[in-house]
């Protein structure tokens, strides 16, 4: 039986309908899975077979395929545990085979689960199990409850009146109540639509910075409570600030339980209601509670992860400013600053300490030593670390370079989230054995201006900083979603072959760790790769690491042309085709685009979303599909804290996107935020619909409170707020907009001269 032979149709038609997607469609992108295919392989060269699906849509369908395989998995061992107690009826298979829900198949199987002796489990040993079923069933009979009941009376099973064996039937009937699925159910949905998120603070509960006091007392339901501040109520309990419980309009659950249990009045009446009240409050409140809790901390994970998630899209795709040599700079005070330059290619060149805040003559001595690394190794560019000191420092560079009438390089302020990582990380020991920490912090600072995503894949994301209470999420399944954004963006930018470190090449598709190094080693034992073919001859490499690779990889001035585009080498014959239907050498095409308005796309041997990816690639061979580099410019004027200003127009960088706002840096150590009521002046439901995390913004102050160190910003109070033009399109977003005329950019096309580009950049850095 194949892989998706084991899936039901009644499962393969849910997901089709959940996921809104065609059946013959999803059903193709399983097989393909199923196969080895990766998500990004499959979205991008097999949208024949997938009907144009996106590599969301897919990862979905992914995600949803690992649920009912994990289901059905549970599914058989539930099956054989209670067929082995002799308990399986065709009726009870019936409804475990039906059910789509775990929560739902773990409630079937709760009366046959495996458990510790209880009253139920003592009270059925004492033979009450007759009496309970007739409390079960209110069928009317001649005998009175009274009387049936003393027929159970034993000195030898230790049941000495009537009252003790009505009890023990009870503890039976209230298990059974508890164990019941459909009333679970029921209770799960009450609970859910109804219930109320209560949080206090605890008695003893120490709170010095007042960060959880808006929760001491607070209400919000179930149904609505967004996931940053059931996160908020969870670190609180964590902490022992809080605790909080989900309450219920006092009789609602009973209530419930009544309407479905008591079917007729008897003499059982009250031994059931009594069996009722018992049952919710000795058991299924603080279950049901458990699984409603575990509910909400399950949303309130996915949502915050998803924030992450679309958060590091946006970081990864930030615009590179290129391939140009760059002096990076990681700021300090007491023990200096710790430069280090970087050639076109990233490779480390050397590296000095400039002591700018320690005495005048160190400060003196620190412009020759800058100087002379900037003229030695032609530097284009320096990055300043946006750690402590980064503005002092950042203000020493400008006037160094206007005094020295150094027009030609510009400098930007970068994010060193996560350096320290890197830093003392077993890859920067292996790029870097014989150089001091602080020294791998300042070059990793120099590359992420180069490339972020190359610099950015070497760290832990979580580390990076632009996740909502990180900490405090399923860790597993955050690492996995990561996982997969770093994949993403690493396949939509596409692959250096001959100048990318292990460290990428590991998330191009179908590329293991190890296969990534062994590319690394021949090429460093083999010299360039000369061509995409080449990759076969790599240890690691057979027929399918290659399909799926290989489109990603790029070699520029290799021997075939196409190796440097998207184009797949299984579609070379297409371009041989189209190439030979205009009767044009395929150099010329690649040179000449204007050549392919003339094809004939039915005539050529592929389908229709191949040909089309195949004619929009050749328009652009080669072309970074990241935005304009974009150099944001922070007011020299406000270094420090207490240079913010209720009234303040600034311009900053947005770091980090929650649910309930947008953090930016105004370039004074502590990021601002622009509460979400603060971000548009039409309705949003969500941040990222306004902002994304790396895009440069305008915003003005509201409030700084030095006191508890919060700045509150607006982005809606100034009629253009948004100026940038990254972060690139996501699911939730617009199409970014073109940068203003006159801001510094650094286009990644190829058909700008990078002098061009750099005196675009450096233009802008004249005025300082």
């Amino acid at each position: 039986m194949t892989q998706l032979a084991s899936l039901s149709p009644q499962v393969l038609l849910h997901i089709a309908q959940s996921l809104n997607v065609p059946l013959r469609r999803m059903v193709s992108v399983i097989e393909l899975l199923d196969e080895g295919g990766t998500v990004p392989f499959i979205a991008r060269y097999r949208k024949e077979a997938t009907g144009n699906l996106d590599e969301v849509q897919i990862r979905d369908i992914e995600e949803k395929l690992a649920y009912f395989r994990d289901l059905a998995s549970r599914r058989d061992t539930i099956l054989a545990s209670i067929n082995e107690q002799g308990k399986l009826t065709d009726e009870l298979k019936a409804r475990i085979e039906a059910t789509l829900d775990k929560s739902e198949l773990e409630d079937l199987y709760l009366p046959y689960r495996p458990k510790r002796r209880t009253k139920a489990t003592i009270a059925r040993e004492k033979g009450l199990e007759p009496l309970a079923l007739y409390l079960w069933q209110q069928q009317t009979t001649p005998q009175s409850l009274t009387d049936f009941a003393a027929t159970f009376i034993s000195a030898e099973k230790t049941v000495t009146s009537r009252e003790e064996a009505l009890e023990g039937a009870r503890h039976i009937v209230v298990e059974m109540i508890s164990e019941d699925a459909n009333q679970r159910k029921a209770l799960r949905q009450m609970m859910f639509a109804e219930g109320v998120v209560v949080s206090r603070k605890t008695t003893d509960g120490i709170d010095e910075q007042e960060k959880f006091k808006m929760y001491y007392e607070y209400r919000e339901p179930v149904r609505t409570i967004p996931s940053h501040r059931m996160l908020a109520i969870r670190r609180g309990e964590s902490e022992k600030v809080l605790y909080f419980l989900i309450e219920l309009e006092a009789g609602r659950a009973p209530g419930l339980l009544r309407s479905h249990i008591l079917r007729t009045h008897g003499d059982w009446t009250p031994q059931l209601e009594l069996a009722i009240e018992d049952s919710w409050q000795r058991l299924l409140n603080s279950s049901i509670q458990g699984e409603i809790r575990l509910e909400l901390k399950t949303r309130s994970d996915t949502e915050a992860i998803q924030v992450f998630r679309d958060n590091l899209h946006n970081l990864l795709l930030a615009p590179p400013a290129g391939p140009i040599s760059v002096l990076g700079i990681d700021p300090g005070i007491r023990t200096g600053c710790k430069i280090a330059v970087v050639d076109e290619t990233g490779k480390f060149l050397a590296h000095d300490v400039l002591y700018l805040q320690t005495s005048q003559s160190a400060l003196e001595a620190a412009a020759p030593k800058l100087e002379a690394l900037l003229r030695k190794h032609n530097v284009r560019a320096i990055a300043i670390g946006n750690g402590t000191a980064s503005r002092e420092t950042d203000a020493f560079v400008r006037d160094f370079l206007r005094d020295k009438n150094l027009d030609g390089i510009f400098t930007v302020t970068v994010s060193e989230s996560g350096a320290s990582v890197y830093s003392a990380s077993d890859v920067a020991r292996q790029e870097f054995p014989d150089l001091d920490l602080t020294v791998r912090g300042a070059i990793s600072i120099a590359r992420r201006l180069q490339d972020p995503l190359s610099e950015l894949v070497k760290v832990d994301p979580k580390s990076i900083g632009v996740g909502q209470y990180q900490h405090d999420v399923d860790q597993r399944h955050l690492q996995q979603s990561l996982e997969t954004v770093i994949e993403s963006c690493v396949n939509h930018v596409g692959v250096d072959l001959n100048t990318s470190s292990w460290t990428l090449l590991r998330y191009v598709s179908g590329v293991t760790e190890r296969v990534a190094m062994n590319i690394v080693s021949f090429r460093n034992e083999h010299g360039r790769f000369r061509s995409r073919t080449q990759l076969r001859e790599v240890p690691g490499i057979g027929p399918k690491t290659f399909e799926q690779a290989a489109g990603f990889l790029r070699i520029r001035g290799g021997d075939n042309p196409l190796d440097m585009t998207a184009v797949h080498p299984e579609s070379y014959a297409v371009v041989e085709q189209i190439a030979e239907t205009l009767h044009a050498p395929l150099e010329e095409l690649i040179r000449n685009p204007k050549l392919m308005e003339g094809v004939d796309r039915s005539a050529l041997a592929a389908g229709t979303y191949t040909v089309n990816d195949i004619l929009e690639e050749l328009k652009k061979p080669g072309r970074d599909p990241r935005d304009s580099f974009v150099a944001p410019s922070f007011n020299d004027q406000v270094r420090e804290f207490s240079d913010v200003e209720a009234g303040m127009v600034l311009e900053g960088v947005v770091t980090n996107v929650t649910k309930f706002g947008a953090f930016v840096d105004i370039g004074v150590h502590q990021d601002g935020l622009v509460h979400i009521s603060e971000l548009s002046n039409r309705y949003i439901k969500d941040p990222s619909e306004a902002v994304k995390a790396g895009q440069i913004v305008k915003v003005k102050v509201l409030s700084a409170d030095a006191k508890t160190k919060r700045i509150a910003m607006s982005i809606k109070a100034l009629a253009e707020p948004l100026i940038g033009a990254h972060p690139s399109r996501t699911r939730h977003g617009a199409p970014p907009q073109p940068p203003a005329a006159s801001r510094a950019t650094l286009q990644s096309r190829p058909e700008a001269s990078l002098d061009d580009k750099l005196a675009m950049l450096s233009s802008r850095w004249k005025k300082h």
